[in-house]
């Protein structure tokens, strides 16, 4: 009978899911209004995002963590060209009101830069944590450097 309960690989990917939406909503929130109740709100959303980044980031592996960073800011990337376009132009291309287009682009647009950037700043303090490969050999028994008895 084995003492560890397996876990399935990846199965904290609800946390990043979480993160993306406390992003979005608190850019859009933070970008559509200016009441300093819902901008307060957005900053406890944007904080809920940043925690739940960060417990993504302890449950992963550094190759995993680094190809999500990757890949948030190939889709940040990709994303913001339509600001280059103009959110309008492209709200109005789009089939459905442009206000809803416009707001999602928006939306999505601060999901994706902050969660690259918080995915991005987590793997390098896993990379400045990480041990030399020096290090990676004492700790594994390699001890040929030490006096043994």
């Amino acid at each position: 009978m084995h003492d560890v309960i397996p876990t399935i690989r990846g199965s904290d990917r609800y946390l990043l899911a979480i993160s993306l939406a406390c992003f979005a909503v608190a850019g859009v929130t933070n970008v559509a209004v200016g009441s300093v109740e819902l901008t307060l709100g957005a900053t406890v959303l944007a904080i809920a995002g940043v925690y739940c980044i960060a417990r993504y980031a302890g449950s992963v592996d550094r190759r995993t963590l680094a190809q999500t960073a990757l890949g948030l800011w190939v889709g940040f990337l990709l994303i913001a060209s339509s600001h280059a376009v103009g959110l309008e132009a492209v709200g109005s291309m789009a089939p459905g009101p442009t206000r809803v287009t416009v707001v999602a682009l928006t939306a999505v647009t601060w999901a994706t830069l902050l969660s690259a950037i918080g995915s991005t700043i987590f793997l390098g303090f896993r990379e400045y944590a990480s041990p030399s490969p020096a290090e990676n050999q004492v700790i594994d028994g390699d001890a040929s450097d030490y006096f043994t008895r």
